[in-house]
Formats: C-alpha cells, structure tokens, sequence
C-alpha cells in the first residue's frame, strides 16, 4: 500500500507560509528537502526507511536515547513522527518557531551511520540560527533533510519500516527542493519486495 506523506498545499497555506516565514516560497514551501550547494543523487529516489515515534517527547530536543540507533542503516530515509504539523498546523510562526528539534548527538549520529535522508513533521532538524548551519552540515555528508512530511502515523499502522520514494522537482541553484514523498508499507512479509 502508498502512502502520500507529502504536504498538500492550499493557497490559505501559502499565505499563512508567506506571513510567517520569509523562505516559504523560495522552494521551501511545504514538503521540500533542503539541498544547500548540493545536487541531489537520482539514487537517492528510492530508499529503505524506518520511522520513530518520538511523540511522546516534549519540552525538549529529541536524543539519541529517544531511538534505537542499532535499526538505522547505511542509505537509510529515516523519519521522524512527533505528529507537531497535525497538531500545530502548517504555516503558524510557532510551526516554524517553535517545533520539535533533534539533538546535535542525534544528528551526528545519524551522520556517522551514512544515512541519505533525515525526515521530520515539522520545519527543520534544527531551530533558528542552527537551521541552515545544521542543514548544509547534513548536505556535506551527502544527507538531506525533508521537512514538513505528513501523514506519517498512517506508516506506523503498519510497523516502522517502509519503502520511501522521494522524487524532488529539477530546479536549480536553489538551497530548498519541493519534492513528493510516498511511503510504500506492507501488511505482511510476503508483500515485500
């Protein structure tokens, strides 16, 4: 089974976006990835991914103790569900002020593990001035960060590992990428490939 964990945008969306965060058009509305200086790899599209639940986190970053480091793989999409975007709504200055963050521990994990692909519901691993300096830290380890997935406690019905297919749009010399992101989940072994 697919699962669209894209964003849909709607033009009250975009105008909330606009009013809140000075990027939001500049290809980084909704569902995007932050690319920085790099070029995102057409191999990347298709990805092994496994989903942590980190809903039950507050009131401070999410740690490396929160998740099962062990799970994670090289190329790996890892995602992260704390549900903010459906709780909070896209678009609010506390959607992009105020959402969840992981830890830095957490982050260079995940880098030292080779991953591709770090994904959150909400607006970027990092707040304010750690935002783009985490993300083009990221992009020179060959990982980019997806921000503003949704949908996602639909994969949790089904377990944490999914197949994610990430298909950016061909823009150019821009450090935000819209893309479309589907998960494709399985209700039994034998269903998957």
């Amino acid at each position: 089974m697919f699962i669209d964990i894209t964003l849909k945008i709607t033009p009250s969306m975009i105008s909330d976006a606009q009013g809140n965060e000075k990027k939001a058009l500049s290809g980084h509305l909704g569902t995007h990835f932050d690319v920085m200086n790099k070029e995102f790899p057409l191999d990347y599209f298709e990805r092994k991914g496994i989903l942590f639940d980190v809903s039950g986190v507050v009131n401070r970053d999410i740690t490396l103790s929160d998740i099962p480091l062990e799970q994670v793989y090289p190329h790996m999409f890892v995602a992260f569900y704390t549900g903010f975007i459906e709780k909070e709504g896209y678009g609010s200055s506390n959607y992009f002020h105020a959402h969840p963050q992981l830890s830095h521990e957490l982050i260079e994990a995940l880098l030292q593990k080779e991953i591709s692909m770090i994904g959150v519901d909400f607006a970027g691993v990092r707040r304010g001035k750690d935002h783009t300096s985490t993300d083009q830290r990221c992009a020179d380890r060959g990982v980019f960060v997806v921000e503003n997935l949704c949908n996602l406690a639909e994969i949790l019905k089904y377990g944490t590992g999914f197949q994610a297919y990430t298909s950016p749009m061909h823009f150019s010399h821009m450090t935000g990428l819209p893309c479309r992101v589907i998960a494709r989940v399985f209700s039994s072994s034998a269903e998957k490939i």
